[in-house]
């Protein structure tokens, strides 16, 4: 079976193309190098020893997608790709609405003509907003507090309508919560341009020493200790929860909604602590006032996915620091500025 990963260069897709091999899949990755780096493809081939087409290409290039499908017996996709800063899409909306959904609306129109049905799409936690308790589970209300969540909801109703016009799509939405960590390896892991938008890059940035200190936004919601709750999940046990979705898809028809989460929330200043405790580090930190939009406490009920899938996180928080921690020393500047 060959797969199509879009965004198979980026920090999730990366890992996903790992397992994927690792598995026995036969995998293309596309990767328009927006936000990622070539270095991670020679990264996966190195991991597996294991060769696969890559195509520089973007989602909006009709086609060069055209192009993929025909030359390859793709089966099914995960698609990943997308852009994903919260900040940057408050600040150019139209951008990430015409990237984010034509992009998944001309890959799914593609994959139609070229009888390609199945699709695990990379959905967030986002899209359950400001949810008024927790854990929560794949029935809470929707809705979204930025165009960045916004283009993930409505990427979802999108591919729910497409299934109910073709009930032979199998579709599976993943609402991640919180992914970080990296390879056990630290041959791939997290590289952002420029200054970090989530949290982990910009702790291991400090502890690194190419940032000054850790900005925490708000101390004083009603948390245990006053900063933000969150559940964070190790990057493998995310993509691992992709494959038990492609799994399932094989002999389910339909659209299903599954969260990827933990179950368990820690605060910043759990995961600073932890951090700190496991690769003995100091993280310098200064408190500021809570970002527009931020929540105070957000994790996953993940029964679902357990008793549908046969998929539960396995790793803690420690591994989690650990492994981040692997990599940004393996790679302190991230990878190398390898071009394509």
């Amino acid at each position: 079976m060959t797969i199509l990963v879009t965004g198979g260069a980026g920090y999730i897709g990366s890992h996903a193309a790992v397992e994927l091999l690792k598995s026995g899949y036969n995998i293309v990755i596309m990767d328009n190098l927006s936000n990622s780096n070539f270095e991670s493809i020679n990264r996966i081939r190195e991991l597996t020893s294991k060769e696969f087409p890559f195509y520089k290409c973007d989602l909006l290039d009709r086609d060069e997608l055209v192009t993929i499908f025909k030359n390859h017996d793709i089966e099914a996709v995960l698609h990943f790709a997308g852009l994903k800063a919260v900040g940057e899409s408050v600040e150019i909306p139209l951008k990430y609405y015409h990237n984010n959904i034509t992009g998944t609306i001309n890959l799914c129109e593609i994959m139609a003509k070229h009888d390609v049905k199945k699709l695990v799409f990379s959905s967030s936690a986002t899209v359950y907003g400001n949810p008024d308790r927790v854990p929560i589970d794949e029935s809470f209300p929707v809705s979204a507090t930025n165009p960045y969540g916004r283009t993930k909801l409505m990427v979802e109703e999108i591919l729910r309508d497409l299934q109910v016009s073709d009930p032979t799509w199998k579709i599976a939405l993943l609402r991640y919560f919180n992914p970080i960590g990296a390879h056990k390896s630290g041959r791939i892991g997290e590289n952002p341009n420029g200054i970090p938008n989530n949290l982990m890059p910009y702790i291991t940035q400090v502890a690194i020493g190419k940032r000054e200190k850790l900005s925490v936004f708000g101390n004083d919601y009603e948390t245990h200790d006053g900063t933000g709750v969150r559940d964070f999940i190790h990057v493998i046990d995310l993509v691992k929860g992709h494959l038990k979705a492609l799994q399932y898809l094989d002999s389910n028809e339909g659209v299903e909604t599954f969260n990827l989460g933990t179950g368990t929330g820690y605060s910043v200043l759990d995961l600073i602590n932890t951090f700190s405790l496991v690769n003995k580090k100091e993280i310098p930190y200064q408190f500021m006032e809570r970002r527009p939009g931020d929540i105070s406490i957000c994790y996953a009920n993940p029964t679902k996915a357990d008793k549908v899938l046969g998929w539960r996180a396995e790793k803690d928080l420690k591994e989690m620091c650990k492994d981040s921690w692997k990599w940004q020393t393996d790679n302190p500047n991230g990878y190398d500025k390898t071009t394509y």
